[in-house]
Order: C-alpha cells, then structure tokens, then sequence
C-alpha cells in the first residue's frame, strides 16, 4: 500500500491539472470582417434596390455576369463576375503555389486557423444565419440548423481528432515480413477543387475547405450562380482568418460562374468535391476520367422515411414535419417519401396534416414564418409537374400550408407545404428527387414491404426508420441500400461529424466527413522499412539468388507452407526443409569458393 499510495495521489494531481488546463481557454484572436456591404441597413445604393426578373431558361448562362438577388422578396443584390476557363486555372496556379508552403505547416497552426473560425461564427451567427437567409430564402432557424451548427461539429472533430487521424498509422507486417515496419502515410493531394450546391451556402463552403486546409491542401471552391452573393462574404471570413495567422493569402479561392467556370476547374484541380445532381455529376465524371484524379460525388436523394405501427405518432409527426420543409423546402438528405404502416396510417396522417396546415410561408426577415421562399424562381414549376403527374394517377393532396405577406412580384418564388396521400411508385413524385416541400405518404402492411418500397429507387442516399422497437428499426434500416441511416430520429447521422457522408447508386460515390472524408483529400501511401536497422537487413536467400539455383522452386514451396500453412506440424516440416536447404546451398557456395581460391 505504501508503493502505490505515492502513484495515486500523482494520478489525481495529474487529472485535477489537466482539469484546470480545460477550463483555461486557448488564446484565439478576434478578425474583423467587413460587413458593411450585405447588411439591409436601408442604406443600399440604388442600383441595389429595385425588383429583380430573372431570365427564363439559359439567358443568363450568357451572361459574364452572375445576378444575384433576394429570393423571397426579388430585391436585386448586385453581381458577380462570371470567370472565363483562362481565369480559374489561374487561380488554381496561385493557389498551388501557396499550398506548397501550407503543406510544411503543423497541426498546431492549423487548429488556431480553426478556433479563429469558430470564435467568429460564434459570435456572429445573427450575421451569418441572415445573409444565408437573403440569399437562399430560409429561414434564420433552419441557417441555424443546418449552416452554424453542422459546421461547429466539423471544426470542433477536427480540433480533437482531425491531427490523429492524419498521422502516420501503423500496420501488421505480415508473417513473411516480421522483420518489418508497414505504416500508411497521409500526405496532401494539393489542390482541391469542389463545387457546391446553392441549399448551404455557408455550410458547402466551410465543409471540404475544412478538410482541405486540415489536412494540408489548398482549396478552389466554385460556389453556385444561385447563391454566389452570400458565398463571396463568406470567403471573406476565410480570408481573414488565413491572414490572422500568417498563413498565404491564396490557399483558399472562392470562384464564381456558370458550367463553364466548374469544367475549367474539373481540368486543372488534384481531386474534384461534387455536391449537386445525377446529371452534373456524371458530366463531372466524365471530365475527371480525362486527367484521372478522384472525384467525391454526392448528388442528392430521394430518402425514405419508415414509420411502424409502435410509435409515438405525436413525436414522429413533428420529426416527419421538420423533415420534409427542413431549410425550406431546400431539404439536403431530406425525407422525400414517407412510407408508414396501415395500423397508424390514418392517425400518422391526421396529425402530420393538422402540422402542415399550421405552416405558413413567407419572407424569413419580415416575420415569424416557418417556411420561406424556394431558392430558384423555376423550381416551382417542378414541383407543381410532379403533383400534377400524381394527381393524373389517382393521388389526392389533403392538406397545404398558407402564405403570409409575400409581394406579387415573388409569388413564383414559394411553394405551399403540401400533404398528398394515395401515392404509389408508378408516379414521378415517387421516384424523381422533389427537393421540396413536399409529403407523400404511402401505406404498408409488413416489414418486408417498408424494405422493398425504400429500395425501389434509383437512388440511396439515407433512410430513418422509426419504431418502438429499437432493435426492429435497426432490422429494417439495415436492409436498405443507402449510406446513412438514422434510427428513430431524422438526419442525426449528420451532425455527427466523425461519421462518412455519402450515398450509392445515383446518390453518388465517395464520403466527405469523418475520418473517410479526411483521409480522402490526401495521398494514402504505404510505406515499408527494416524493423531493426542497420542490424538485420533484406538478404535474398541463397537458393533463389542470381542464378537460381536447381531446387529454387522447391525452396519457395517450402518456404510458402512455413510461413502460410494451416497445421503447425506441417509449417515445423517445412521449416526443416527451409533451413536443411539453405545450409545445403551455403555448403555449396563455401566448396565452390574454396576451390576457386
């Protein structure tokens, strides 16, 4: 007792100090970022104030400009210009030559680029949440959801595991190398080029630039033509914390255009970060196969959303509810077909209509409202095509939300949350991704029916299966053909960040997020060396040397069985054959050199 009471009271010392180290916050410096352009202080210049009319069909892909304006109130916002091929490479160059210092920095510089980060998001989650909610017509709880919250777990995973993960990892040498070292190295790729979809201006740009700079690369980032507004302010806070901590100033770029700018930076980037559709996607594709560097695709879904007979149908409802008009009807990895058992169907769709009906759409900085506008004035259409087809095939809507003070100038801006029941698969509602506020609820009768529904679709991005039963959820769940899947919950797989991100079949190939999504933007490469150095080293075994000697093959078949053989006699056997031959050849080598000598 009198040893170990020494040891425990040093135990506790150390806990208690590492305790008190906690609660000593690290030294982050405040950056200023000028925000006095995109703040709606009533104080715009002219030329930033009338309604804007966009353009039908591809007028303005034309254009050397991006237009940029409020969705949910059609206020004109200003510019951006449209890069020519010429102008992205470019930027790509400037930023390969500033990843190349980057990547001689150390884990330690680049979490003080993180927490300078985060301290500015968050104390500024009002500012961001707003100019997120301008530009894309969410609302400011959904930016908060989906823009402040998922991008403070990336950064805080990254902070506490993101070094361990890129450090050198060890391996088993095998049998046959005992007399080795293997590990797997990280080494960063250099220029990464992502282009990202316009529903999480903030969070899409935040997210591979995370892992890219982590992890010791430089990032281009091509941002939507709807959503550039937000997103080139949102580079500005990359800027600033890039420069807080000396890092080069062109590690990161943030472009804007149309097809043509993302094609130029598919051509000259390291690795290309697609987050978009099927059809950009496989162009994408395509493109890449012409320089053979990876590509990470994540394009969309049509998720399914089980909901057993043994549930709560009050709580699920809400969850179904928040769901399916999750950042506005801009659902990322939303549920987008709900399929519940025939025992509760009846209730589950009383309850989720008399939610809908409580829904109200309108301008999200002019009120309480807990929808906003549709981001792209033509997604309307859309929406109203594939009800139409349901409706033609014997669907029936049963409830819609309401409008509240919306100008007449935007009312192709917002969709109606709509509840529409007597849906099956011969319809486009069913099958197409909606991306939109959109319910259609379809009835089952077994397990094995749940199963079959959720996978007869041409995508597998997630499903959420709900049940009393925590262990039939995850049954169920298990049996469909997705890459994530939350179990009595909605979308939880997300804001775990240590977890990969990504779907199968025409959702896409590849993860961001995680320790998959980290180590995907870097050169994984193995490495060997002698384990005991210079003292035992790799010698060719005399009877497989140069020339090779009669019985050289015989000597690999023993060898082979000593080291893989199932029996250990058998291996022992082997072995003795092994050594017998070696020392026979060593015999003959020692009376070969005596008589030469």
């Amino acid at each position: 007792m009198a040893f170990w009471w020494p040891l425990l009271v040093l135990a506790l010392a150390f806990a208690i100090c590492k305790f008190l180290l906690i609660l000593i916050p690290p030294k982050v410096p405040s950056i200023d970022v000028d925000a006095s352009d995109v703040l709606d202080d009533g104080n715009q210049p002219p030329e930033n104030s009338f309604i804007y009319v966009p353009p039908r069909g591809k007028a303005q892909q034309t254009s050397k400009k991006v237009q940029c304006y409020e969705p949910a109130t059609m206020k004109y916002l200003g510019y951006v210009s449209a890069l020519t091929p010429d102008e992205v490479k470019q930027q790509v160059e400037k930023v390969r030559k500033a990843q190349k210092m980057w990547a001689k920095t150390s884990f330690k510089q680049r979490r003080q680029f993180l927490r300078i980060l985060l301290k500015y998001i968050i104390k500024h989650q009002a500012l961001i949440c707003e100019i997120s909610s301008r530009d894309t017509g969410k609302t400011m709880v959904d930016a908060s959801l989906g823009e402040i919250m998922t991008t403070c777990e990336k950064i805080n995973w990254l902070l506490s595991e993101g070094e361990k993960w890129l450090k050198p990892e060890y391996r088993s040498s095998g049998r046959a190398m005992l007399h080795k070292r293997a590990k797997t190295e990280f080494h960063p790729l250099g220029v990464i080029g992502a282009i990202v979809s316009w529903n999480y201006p903030f969070h899409n740009i935040f997210n591979p630039m995370l892992a890219a700079v982590f992890s010791g690369n430089g990032i281009v980032i091509k941002i939507s033509e709807h959503a550039s507004w937000s997103g080139c302010f949102y580079f500005r806070i990359i800027q600033s914390a890039l420069a807080a901590i000396g890092a080069p100033e062109d590690l990161v770029e943030v472009i804007t255009g149309f097809s043509e700018t993302g094609e130029a930076l598919v051509s000259s980037a390291d690795k290309v970060i697609f987050v978009g559709s099927p059809g950009v996607g496989k162009t994408i594709m395509k493109n890449a196969a012409e320089t053979l560097i990876p590509v990470t695709l994540e394009l969309g879904g049509k998720d399914a959303f089980i909901v057993c007979e043994d549930v709560d149908a009050d709580h699920v409802a809400q969850i179904a509810v928040r769901a399916v008009l999750q950042s506005s009807g801009q659902n990322c990895a939303g549920a987008e077909r709900f399929y519940v058992h025939k025992n509760i169907y009846a209730s589950f769709v009383s309850k989720v209509t008399k939610i809908i009906k409580s829904v109200t759409a309108g301008p999200p900085l002019a009120g309480k409202y807990d929808m906003g506008a549709l981001c792209m004035h033509v997604h309307s259409e859309k929406l109203e095509g594939l009800i139409n087809d349901a409706l033609d095939k014997g669907a029936e809507i049963i409830a819609r939300g309401s409008f509240g003070h919306i100008g007449e100038d935007a009312v192709d801006q917002y969709f109606p949350p709509t509840v529409i029941v007597n849906v099956n698969h011969s319809m486009r509602l069913m099958q197409e991704e909606a991306f939109g506020p959109i319910m259609p609820i379809m009835k089952f009768s077994s397990d094995e029916e749940a199963v079959r529904l959720a996978n007869d679709s041409k995508y597998g991005l997630g499903c959420a299966v709900f049940s009393g039963n925590q262990g039939r959820a995850r049954e169920i769940a298990s049996q469909i053909h997705c890459g994530v899947a939350a179990i009595n919950d909605f979308a939880a797989t997300y804001m775990c960040q240590s977890l990969p991100f990504g779907g199968v079949k025409h959702s896409g190939f590849g993860r961001f997020g995680g320790v998959e999504g980290l180590r995907a933007c870097c050169l994984v490469k193995s490495v060997v060396e002698d384990r005991w150095w210079p003292f035992i080293k790799t010698k060719i075994p005399k009877p497989i040397q140069y020339p090779v000697a009669e019985n050289g093959f015989e000597f690999q078949e023993s060898l082979v069985e000593a080291l893989y053989g199932l029996s250990v006699w058998d291996r022992l056997q082997a072995l003795v054959n092994v050594l017998k031959m070696l020392k026979e050849q060593n015999s003959t080598s020692g009376s070969r050199k005596k008589k030469h000598d």
